[in-house]
């Protein structure tokens, strides 16, 4: 009898050494050499693939097993490190022999408080828990043995609700951290529902911007270098509204309306008082109520077609209490000379509009080197690759 016979005891037997409830069974068969486990196993091999439509001549596969993944970010040296949630593991994925499949997993770290966030800068890998930001130095050298990493900035907030953080190195050199706001609606104080940045020591903490209830996921325009965020509409008003927001700040010091005013124009029944739209800045697309959406990449490839270049794809990850689900999909935004000229759906099917049942969840996304996509599923426990071939 194998091991996944004995799936519940061994799931156990992991959370006792590792303090998770993780059902990553890989950790049972490390490499004696490099410390490494298998990348992927039969754990997805029957995942509904066909089911995803997209357009004609694009096409999905499974590039890497990854339970819970979340946030992505790739090294110059071409390893993935990969954030969870509630799992508490960070992992490095590799293809060592460039089949487009990921051939060897390390775990990174364990027992963190959902370490969605994850950067690379100068070597280091910068991972983002809910209340403080740790650097593992050297870490290509090290991925059997990372050890515990340095703490570089402990002061952020330790609520859990909006607490897990998306992080990303900007172009002027510092960490931008999130916060979000720890309630569906509320009043929050200055520590909360804003983008902050650090210097990459942990020093120079500053406020970027504010009335940000909760994004995770944010990218800077690949030209003027803006930075472009998502953020999570508040629930509690209904179906179809508020909408879910594509936002771009050009500069430090923006309010995005947060609790005041919803999706540009939209007064909250509860904070928006005398307070007017003009006081705040308004999204630059309005996406789906509901929908979630998190991570997101200008696509800077050469591999999808001419038109997709400088198009934002964005990771929707699904409603969790509408009447009738939405999100769940890759959705492409549209750009002209910065400029948004259109939203739409990119690649569908991991949900059933007609049962309304689904069987992943997209997270982040992330442009590769060759110019294929890779897309994060945490509740599939996979990352895709997304290549084009005419």
């Amino acid at each position: 009898m194998n091991l996944i016979s004995y799936k519940p005891i061994a799931v156990a037997l992991l959370a006792l050494i590792t303090g998770s409830n993780s059902t990553d069974l890989t950790f049972f068969s490390k490499n004696p050499v490099d410390g490494s486990i298998p990348a992927i196993t039969q754990a997805s091999a029957d995942l509904p693939l066909d089911k995803i439509k997209m357009p004609a001549g694009f096409s999905i596969s499974v590039f890497a097993e990854v339970q819970g993944a979340r946030s992505m970010v790739m090294s110059p040296e071409g390893t993935l490190y990969v954030g969870t949630q509630r799992s508490g593991f960070v992992y490095a994925v590799t293809d060592v022999d460039g089949d487009h499949k990921a051939d060897k997993k390390w775990v990174i770290a364990q027992g963190m408080n959902n370490p969605n966030g994850v950067a690379i800068k100068n070597g280091s890998l910068y991972v983002a828990e809910i209340s403080k930001v740790t650097k593992f130095a050297n870490i290509e050298s090290n991925l059997a043995n990372p050890g515990k990493g340095e703490v570089i900035f402990d002061k952020f907030p330790t609520e859990w609700p909006h607490g897990w953080k998306y992080i990303a190195f900007g172009p002027d050199g510092k960490l931008y951290v999130p916060v979000g706001a720890p309630f569906n609606i509320g009043m929050p104080d200055e520590r909360h529902a804003a983008i902050f940045r650090i210097n990459d020591d942990g020093t120079g903490y500053e406020t970027f911007a504010s009335g940000v209830r909760n994004t995770v996921g944010f990218t800077w325009h690949p030209t003027s270098k803006e930075l472009w965020f998502t953020d999570n509409g508040r629930d509690q008003m209904g179906d179809d509204v508020p909408f879910c927001e594509l936002n771009t700040a050009p500069k430090a010091g923006m309010h995005f309306g947060f609790p005041y005013f919803h999706s540009g124009t939209i007064k909250d029944p509860q904070f928006g008082g005398d307070h007017q739209a003009s006081e705040f800045t308004a999204p630059v697309q309005n996406l789906g109520a509901h929908v979630a959406p998190l991570g997101l990449k200008f696509y800077t490839g050469k591999m999808f077609p001419a038109e997709y270049k400088d198009q934002i794809f964005i990771a929707e990850h699904g409603s969790w209490n509408r009447s009738k689900k939405s999100g769940y999909k890759v959705s492409l935004v549209n750009t002209v000379k910065g400029k948004v000229a259109g939203y739409k759906p990119f690649a569908t099917g991991w949900l059933d509009d007609d049962t309304q049942e689904m069987w992943g969840r997209p997270v982040d996304v992330l442009v590769l080197a060759d110019g294929s996509m890779l897309v994060s599923d945490d509740f599939a426990g996979v990352i895709y690759r997304i290549s084009y071939k005419k």
